[in-house]
């Protein structure tokens, strides 16, 4: 049985910055490995999914790109966080506590 779900729409841009910011410089493979990693096996990413992510955080200036070597010495390329994505990651991550509160909230209703 597939335990996996697709990313909630909106979510993927605040996984990555935060997994940029947590871990560092990371090559795209290692950015959707680590989200599956703490999402304990409930997200898969594939190339499809990560990839247009990445360009897009690229474009809006929230991540910078540099080409460099893989461990298992493969030319790739490596993602950092900007100061402008910290801005975003934190605005990002205050409407996620919102928004989950009041699902909470609607939730937890009687009436």
């Amino acid at each position: 049985m597939d335990n996996t779900s697709p990313v909630p729409y909106g979510t993927l841009d605040l996984l990555v910055l935060k997994t940029l910011e947590s871990m560092g410089t990371l090559h795209g493979y290692g950015i959707a490995r680590r989200i599956e990693q703490v999402a304990e096996g409930s997200l898969a990413l594939n190339q499809g999914t990560i990839y247009p992510a990445l360009l897009r955080l690229e474009q809006r200036g929230w991540i910078s790109s540099d080409w460099g070597v893989s461990d298992n010495n493969r030319r790739a390329r490596f993602y950092s966080i900007t100061r402008s994505g910290k801005k975003q990651l934190s605005a990002e991550t205050e409407s996620w506590s919102r928004t989950v509160a009041m699902v909470n909230r609607m939730l937890e209703s009687k009436s």
